[in-house]
């Protein structure tokens, strides 16, 4: 029985370490990505001085914020809880999940200039 259950332990850490690698985001995936789109023509050449300043700095966001947004979105304006602007709308709707999570990835990585307490 003790050898089963060690068996299945390590067949568990083998699986969750496989699961994991497969859900990583790849920052240089998710950088061609930005460069692909073109993401700096509105959010600054750093990501971090946007051409408007309603716009949002995305350099240094948190990840969750960033696949949080894309996805709204990509759902647009018909959905519940989806985003509307015509220009990230169109933006976003192409990309997938993986593409989601590598651009969150990438902009996460970069220093920002967000300011969580004064």
């Amino acid at each position: 029985m003790k050898k089963i259950l060690n068996r299945s332990s390590a067949l568990l850490a083998v699986l969750s370490a496989l699961a994991l690698q497969a859900h990583a985001a790849d920052i240089a995936a998710g950088r061609a990505l930005v460069e692909k789109y073109n993401c700096a023509s509105c959010h600054g050449k750093d990501y971090n001085s946007p051409i408007d300043p309603s716009y949002p700095k995305l350099a240094g966001q948190h990840a969750d914020y960033l696949k949080h947004a894309l996805t709204a979105y990509r759902r647009g304006d018909t959905a519940m809880n989806g985003r509307t602007n015509a220009i990230m709308s169109a933006q976003a709707k192409p990309l997938t999940d993986k593409d989601i999570n590598n651009i969150a990835a990438y902009l996460h990585s970069l220093p920002g200039s967000l300011v969580l307490e004064k």
